[in-house]
């Protein structure tokens, strides 16, 4: 299925009077990894810091927005801002329904781009709940909901990134890697591109918590995942909207790339410290697939666009992307170590430890243990080698030992 690229060639021209188009970066740090040509399209540089704008602002132009218009949409992060920034452009009015859960500084920050235009509704712990408090108010007031994804004018505006990308090159790239959440966004660029550029390659990029669009390509149809898991917030989907699911039907599983959710925080961590860019998770997962995609040599010479969808991060949440980061690069392990009851048996297990190896954490479990007690220890290193050599001293010396650094229940309760 292709996309009218008049329609979309519309709303870049509308969108001028919001912002100019984002910038399309070349990064030679990446460039240089792959032997290939990287460039970012850098989404995270909008007024709300993500793309979202796009499809809200279009969505509401359609819509006939304006002084009276009441608009009303449910989410807890960016969809949020660019309906709030919208309706403060437009004039309008917009109620938004947030989850309780929904952190302090997402709620300040949709308030102030709206400017007294908006109204935030607290209500529900999961989104699911928000979502049918928003759809239900919407009925009774008999105002206009803004889809953050399964919306045709949406999808339209989303598409104006392609547009973008087209006018800012010399020639089409070779292959285009679009994030994935709800699909609007690889719906719309993926539609305006097999019309105006056929011959560049797509990949997609869920996170595996989240890998919704794969699940519906493996089915034939949208499907709903059983469980997500959330911290790629602004792509964690349980369901692949119908509208792009349409859109996005004619490309197969292994076009879809699966991104684990700690790889992405050593991505985060590599964009900030290497290139001082700021990433959310969803913003980070068209880079991090080129681990995959250009494994091997796969993209030498060839010219490639990540589209980076979003930079609203919490710095809160750094303390956690670092730990997350460190165990997916192999230098950092949490052991539970039953230790002897008696003096001298920590200084055994101290003596195994590394000139490199540091104790991050260390938790007696069983404190009231008469032979043998149960210790929390968490190592971090500067190499994987070392903590590999460390199991085998622990192993030979014949310490009782459990590596639960990639069990997610022990991890959840313990860590």
């Amino acid at each position: 299925m292709s996309t009218p690229l008049s329609p979309v060639l519309d709303a870049a021209a509308a969108l001028r009077g919001l912002f100019e188009p984002t910038p399309l970066l070349r990064n030679d740090h990446l460039s240089a990894r792959y032997g290939a040509e990287i460039w970012l399209k850098r989404e995270d540089l909008t007024p709300v810091r993500s793309y979202k704008l796009r499809g809200a602002f279009n969505a509401m132009r359609r819509a006939g927005a304006g002084p009276g218009a009441h608009f009303v949409c449910a989410s807890a992060g960016n969809h949020a801002q660019g309906v709030a920034f919208a309706c403060r452009h437009f004039g309008s009015r917009g109620t938004i329904f947030m989850p309780v859960t929904t952190p302090k500084q997402k709620i300040d920050k949709t308030r102030t781009f709206g400017d007294g235009a908006v109204e935030i509704v607290l209500t529900g712990d999961y989104f699911d709940q928000t979502l049918r408090a928003a759809q239900e108010f919407t009925k009774a007031q008999g105002a206009i909901f803004l889809s953050p994804f399964d919306d045709a004018h949406v999808i339209e505006g989303q598409a104006t990134v392609a547009t973008e990308i087209l006018d800012q090159m010399e020639g089409p790239p070779d292959l285009v890697v679009l994030p994935v959440g709800g699909g609007g966004l690889a719906a719309g660029v993926s539609g305006v591109l097999s019309v105006a550029a056929p011959q560049v390659r797509l990949a997609f990029v869920e996170p595996a918590g989240g890998a919704s669009l794969q699940a519906a390509l493996q089915a034939g149809h949208p499907v709903t995942l059983p469980a997500i898991e959330t911290f790629v917030d602004g792509a964690a989907v349980a369901r692949i909207g119908e509208l792009p699911f349409a859109q996005l039907s004619r490309f197969s599983p292994s076009d879809v790339v699966i991104a684990p959710e700690d790889r992405i925080c050593a991505t985060m961590i590599e964009m900030l410290n290497v290139e001082g860019i700021v990433l959310e998770p969803a913003g980070a997962l068209a880079v991090d697939a080129l681990r995959d995609l250009g494994a091997a040599g796969a993209l030498e010479g060839k010219r490639v666009v990540c589209v980076c969808s979003g930079g609203n991060f919490d710095f809160e949440r750094l303390p956690e992307v670092r730990e997350r980061a460190q165990r997916w690069a192999g230098l950092k392990k949490y052991f539970i170590l039953r230790l002897a009851q008696r003096p001298g048996a920590l200084r055994e297990f101290l003596n195994l430890l590394g000139p490199e190896d540091d104790i991050a954490r260390f938790e007696y479990l069983k404190k009231s243990a008469r032979n043998f007690g149960s210790v929390l220890i968490g190592i971090e290193t500067t190499s994987p080698a070392n903590l590999y050599a460390l199991s085998e001293r622990l192993a030979a010396r014949g310490f009782d030992w459990r590596d639960i650094t990639g069990d997610p229940v022990l991890s959840e309760f313990l860590i």
